[in-house]
């Protein structure tokens, strides 16, 4: 019992902090450092979907992401992001899907990624804004339109630096893209609905 009540008072310390830090997120878009800040892959996922024979959603992601983003808190209109997807590591729950993905969809030999650079920014909302980019998937590239909101940033109480968080959605046409030829292609749809949770640590060279 008294090992049970010990642990327990060691977690809640352990949170006690974080809680705090928490509570210190500011959604105040000027507050923020400017300058250089860096994709922090370990926390940031990029999430897709496609319709399957118009019944479900279907789900997928990439696990290896990297990018930079340079942000003006005083003209966040003026800031700048580039992304990029390491194709190989698409994931979904079939083994099966996976490897089809990774040869006859993304052709991940010939193309071993795929990137994301902004062109434009503009502010919709006190938090708000929408991105424009150039989006370049199988070597075809296309403009998108993010739709994101910023979350919101902190000192972040893990490693010191400051970060800041975003969600982003996309809808893109994977026809448009070249994303055509698997098997079971005739039971999807054509929209992939894309699903963003970004972190970006400050850069501290």
């Amino acid at each position: 019992m008294l090992r049970r009540v010990a642990a327990v008072t060691f977690l809640l310390g352990l949170a006690a902090p974080l809680s705090a830090a928490a509570q210190t997120v500011s959604t105040d878009t000027a507050a923020a450092p400017a300058g250089a800040y860096s994709l922090d892959p370990s926390h940031s996922q990029l999430l897709f979907s496609i319709a399957h024979i118009g019944l479900t959603d279907y789900y997928g992601r990439f696990d290896r992401l990297s990018g930079s983003l340079n942000y003006d808190p005083k003209s966040p209109e003026k800031s700048s992001v580039t992304v990029t997807i390491d194709t190989a590591s698409v994931d979904t729950p079939s083994g099966g899907v996976n490897d089809e993905l990774k040869g006859t969809v993304f052709g991940i030999r010939a193309f071993p990624t795929a990137t994301f650079k902004s062109t434009s920014v503009t502010r919709t909302g006190p938090d708000a804004g929408r991105i424009e980019g150039d989006l370049t998937i199988k070597g075809v590239t296309k403009p998108v339109t993010l739709d994101v909101v910023f979350s919101g940033g902190e000192e972040d109480p893990l490693n010191g630096g400051y970060a800041l968080g975003f969600k982003a959605t996309a809808t893109i046409k994977r026809t448009a893209f070249g994303l055509t030829g698997m098997e079971w292609e005739p039971l999807v749809g054509d929209d992939v609905h894309l699903i963003i949770e970004a972190m970006f640590e400050q850069r501290k060279d």
